[in-house]
């Protein structure tokens, strides 16, 4: 199933951070899934910007969700339930 969430909503458009009141340019996307309702292949998307990039990972991981942090171009097909992991910090 891959990515659920279209970063680039218009051709050429720049992505935008997830977190409420954040209109910076997003970095990083936050993949992550709700294992209660989600399959292994869903993985849906946040983008985040520097500041809210560990905000938004960590606000997932405080509820059990898989998340992997990757760069914004690099693109996620599955989490498995182990993965909590930020991208180039080892975490």
């Amino acid at each position: 199933m891959g990515a659920t969430f279209d970063l680039f909503t218009e051709p050429g458009a720049t992505p935008v951070c997830s977190r409420a009141g954040c209109s910076s340019t997003a970095s990083w996307r936050v993949n992550w899934r709700n294992p209660r309702i989600h399959a292994e292949d869903r993985v849906k998307i946040w983008a985040a910007c520097d500041e809210h990039r560990d905000f938004l990972a960590d606000y997932l991981r405080s509820r059990s969700f898989p998340v992997r942090v990757t760069g914004i171009d690099d693109d996620v097909e599955n989490l498995d339930d182990t993965s909590a992991r930020v991208a180039g910090d080892g975490r």
